[in-house]
């Protein structure tokens, strides 16, 4: 299963919770200090709100994605962009956002950033960090 992700940079975090709830009827699935996630089940999107967007941008779409379920979607997803030679960077597994994730990113034409992700556990940190292999099956890791 895939799923979009959409991250979004808001500059006054409680006011963005109550606007995104009220808009998917839903509470988020997790909140911090500076982030806050939903996964609506009627709406396949994981959409989060930070105070940065992991991105360098405080307000609006900071970027897109598509958040899998498996390794092997992931690198699929890898190779299909690959043969394309789309602009790539391999993060790896890393922890961003709250989260453990296989990571890398992409920039279609138009210079719009997608993520590419499946996450796997919980973590302590909004920034991104290392936490093992730089490497991901499926992708070249060529530089944007």
């Amino acid at each position: 299963m895939k799923r979009l992700h959409v991250h979004v940079g808001v500059k006054d975090l409680d006011a963005a919770i109550s606007y995104y709830t009220a808009m998917f009827g839903a509470e988020p699935v997790k909140v911090k200090s500076d982030y806050a996630k939903w996964a609506p089940d009627d709406l396949g999107v994981n959409f989060a709100v930070s105070k940065s967007c992991g991105c360098g941008s405080t307000g609006g779409v900071g970027h897109l994605g598509v958040e899998v379920t498996d390794d092997d979607e992931l690198a699929r997803i890898g190779m299909r962009l690959d043969a394309a030679k789309a602009p790539m960077r391999v993060d790896g597994d890393v922890s961003c956002c709250y989260a453990k994730s296989k990571k890398a990113w992409s920039e279609d034409p138009a210079g719009v950033k997608w993520e590419l992700f499946r996450t796997y556990g919980e973590a302590e940190e909004l920034a991104p960090t290392l936490v093992g292999e730089r490497g991901l099956e499926g992708f070249s890791g060529r530089a944007s």
